[in-house]
């Protein structure tokens, strides 16, 4: 599924449109379409943990929601060998909107969500 980006991917800017494949029910990839081929790997909290935040307002309209039910949130894995000592960051969910398809991140905040880390070991969730 392609995927327009409606606000910046830290440190990923000149990304505007991305296709997301799902893997399984955890993981996910995330290419940009155009320009550099940059890949990134996602998880779904969901299957890992309660995970839960307030949508800013500013991401409720670039996504434009209508209703709950079309979005998706990912977080972004950075792999590590072995593959259960790869990070997770919590702190700048993925959202995606499958009704008008696109995708903005989420920059939480350390001091509103402490509980959800920058770079928490998958293997937290997983043993």
């Amino acid at each position: 599924m392609k995927f327009e980006v409606k606000s910046e991917i830290l440190g990923f800017e000149n990304i505007k449109e991305v296709e997301l494949k799902e893997v399984d029910d955890l993981f996910s990839t995330l290419r940009s379409s155009t320009g550099d081929k940059i890949s990134f790997t996602l998880v779904n909290p969901h299957k890992l943990r309660e995970y839960n935040f307030d949508i800013s307002i500013s991401s409720e309209t670039l996504l434009d929601i209508k209703e709950d039910k079309d979005l998706m949130v990912y977080n972004i894995l950075v792999l590590q060998s072995p593959l259960d000592e790869s990070k997770i960051n919590f702190q700048a969910p993925l959202i995606f909107n499958k009704a008008n398809m696109t995708v903005v991140q989420e920059v939480l905040g350390i001091q509103k969500y402490p509980n959800y880390g920058f770079d928490e070991s998958l293997k937290t969730f997983t043993s």
